[in-house]
């Protein structure tokens, strides 16, 4: 029945064609529903009716354009009242309006001003807009400016009062309260800043300078002051810095492999000076006895350009230094002339097999042992008379030793004697006597850097170096209870231990032994005119430890030759060394110096890679 409904309704709905039509049907169906809602008839029963309803309005709006429903009502307009006032009550309508104005004006800057106090009051709390600290840029030298920086050494209680700007590491900060302490390090020299909140020092500032990480390069600028009690965690002690300004120069990228404050504590225990290095730190992590930790060599050398910044290090190498620079000025004040010489040569300068072998171009060569050969060129066949150089010496020795590298500093020196080589142990004897005596003048404060991290007892020598011969050092030897035949090496141990007798006989760290088994020396060592095991050479100790080794060396070329034959040397590698002999050549020796060595053993170092920039040993190859 429904279903018969609907049909109708649709055909009706095709045969409707005029608004009126549509309307009332719409309106007809819009009762019925509405009747059918109220007497709460379920919707089954009026919902065909919703449907014919809707599908009409579909309809209407298809005849008509618009939707069904009454017009939008339109908006009443707003009566304006065209009652004009009188003159009185204009001006007391005028006069209200411009008071209230006014006060509104007033209200709305009060409320500005209220707000740009507190923005300024904000802003200064957190930096903005203040140049007194932040990250500068990157230097490019892009200009240069009217900045002066005072070097952290200078500063003196003298400078009180005075602003100073400095550079440097940021060693440590430590926030206090509403303030933070700084301490900046450079070179050798540290200086303690201060900065606390005040009416220029915003909070933002004291905490950019908490917050910056260690070894941060940084500018501080400040009044020097002087404090109530010296600062002892600073070598300037009598001065501080009260920070004014506070810029990162440049940030560390990478995690620190390690804390400068490990690095630089103090050893605790004495390292053992001889021995094996098997290149490990096994008590890397271990804490010792004093319950602190300390770094260990390995891990230094891995970072070695973070451990040389420590003050030891920092001192050692400003030895190293000096002792480079006394061996010339003394060497050049007795006329003698430096020299360059190849380190890619044909054939051993040494004799042996313990050479770092290379191509070149074809034919076999070698690393430089020594500037032996081409010294003695220079200054016996080349008229020069006296001779040095300083430079690299390389080693293929798979020496794991405390005391051996395969690659090091030498410093050599050659002369012509005129009768006897004990000529040239007078000018070994004066230039180390000059040495020593430098090092104690010219670096009193290194010295003391060195001994606050590695304790060591200043060196003890005589004037003139004392003497004594190889067949007396080992006789010294066997009174002791040690086994030493006077035609035998010493070994590392037996060194030591006539170190330590001749220091005890004689109160000296420095000797020299003269008169060494021929078999145990280089090819071109002078044989001994008298006897014919024994040559004329010699060998310097520091602490039991050898740091030169030199002799006469045969200027004779058929001797030559017949001592590289018993080395088993092929002539042909050393023709040219041998020929410039041919031409008539001086009497001369000479000897050649370790530099590591000689600062380790000053220094009392347990290790020579202590004393290398970056140590070449048979385990490493870098950095």
């Amino acid at each position: 029945r429904r279903s018969e409904i609907f049909a109708r309704f649709l055909l009706d709905l095709v045969t409707m064609s005029t608004e009126e039509e549509i309307t009332q049907q719409i309106t007809t169906l819009g009762n019925a529903i509405k009747d059918a809602k109220a007497a709460k008839k379920p919707k089954e029963e009026w919902d065909p009716l919703l449907q014919e309803m809707l599908a009409l309005k579909t309809k209407f709006k298809e005849v008509t354009g618009k939707d069904f429903g009454p017009p939008p009502k339109e908006k009443k307009e707003k009566q304006v009242n065209t009652q004009k006032s009188s003159e009185k009550n204009k001006e007391k309508n005028a006069a209200k309006a411009a008071a209230k104005a006014a006060k509104e004006a007033k209200k709305e800057q009060n409320r500005l001003e209220r707000e740009a106090r507190e923005k300024a009051k904000a802003d200064k709390l957190k930096g903005i807009g203040m140049d007194t600290f932040g990250d500068i840029p990157m230097v490019q030298s892009k200009e240069i400016t009217d900045k002066r920086w005072t070097e952290i050494n200078d500063l003196r209680p003298n400078l009180a009062g005075k602003d100073v700007l400095v550079r440097g590491h940021l060693q440590t900060s430590r926030l206090v309260g509403k303030g933070t302490f700084v301490l900046i390090r450079s070179s050798l020299y540290t200086v303690q800043g201060v900065c606390f909140e005040s009416k220029d020092v915003p909070a933002a500032m004291v905490k950019y300078i908490a917050n910056l990480p260690s070894e941060a390069v940084v500018d501080m600028k400040g009044k020097v002051t002087v404090p109530d009690q010296p600062i002892e965690s600073a070598t300037q002690k009598m001065v501080e810095i009260q920070i004014s300004s506070f810029h990162c120069v440049n940030k560390p990228s990478a995690a620190m492999p390690f804390q400068m404050e490990d690095a630089c504590r103090p050893d605790f225990e004495k390292e053992s000076d001889v021995g094996a290095y098997l290149g490990k730190d096994e008590d890397q992590d271990k804490v010792a006895a004093d319950g602190l930790v300390r770094v260990g060599q390995e891990l230094r050398l891995d970072n070695r350009w973070l451990d040389l910044r420590t003050p030891a290090n920092q001192s050692i190498f400003r030895v190293e230094s000096m002792v480079g620079h006394l061996f010339r000025e003394c060497l050049m004040q007795k006329g003698f002339v430096e020299i360059h010489t190849p380190k890619i040569i044909s054939g051993s300068s040494e004799g042996g097999s313990d050479v770092f072998k290379l191509d070149y171009f074809g034919n076999e060569a070698c690393l430089s042992m020594s500037p032996q050969l081409h010294k003695q060129m220079a200054a016996a066949c080349s008229g020069f008379e006296r001779v040095f150089e300083t430079g690299p010496v390389f080693r293929a020795e798979n020496s794991n030793t405390r005391r051996h590298l395969c690659e090091f500093n030498g410093m050599d020196m050659e002369m012509a004697i005129k009768e006897h080589y004990d000529e040239v142990l007078d000018v070994f004897s004066d230039l180390f006597i000059y040495i020593f005596d430098g090092i104690n003048e010219r670096c009193k404060n290194e010295l003391e850097r060195v001994r606050e991290q590695h304790p060591f007892a200043d060196l003890k020598y005589l004037r003139p170096t004392l003497k004594i011969t190889y067949a007396e050092g080992c006789a010294l030897l066997r009174e002791a209870g040690v086994e030493q035949d006077d035609f035998e090496d010493l070994s590392t141990e037996n060194e030591k231990k006539l170190g330590d007798i001749v220091k005890e006989k004689y109160d000296t760290d420095f000797f020299f032994m003269d008169k060494y088994p021929l078999a145990v020396r280089p090819f071109y060592t002078m044989p001994d005119p008298e006897n014919p095991k024994l040559s004329n050479s010699y060998d310097f100790f520091i602490r039991g430890q050898e740091i030169l080794s030199g002799a006469q060396r045969i200027h004779e070329p058929e001797l030559l030759e017949e001592r590289a034959k018993a080395w088993e040397i092929p002539l042909e590698s050393i023709k040219a060394y041998v020929d410039s002999f041919r031409n008539g050549a001086l009497p001369h020796g000479g000897g050649g110096i370790g530099l590591e060595r000689v600062v380790m053993l000053f220094l009392g170092l347990p290790n020579i890679r202590k004393a290398a920039w970056f140590p070449r040993d048979p385990k490493r190859l870098s950095p």
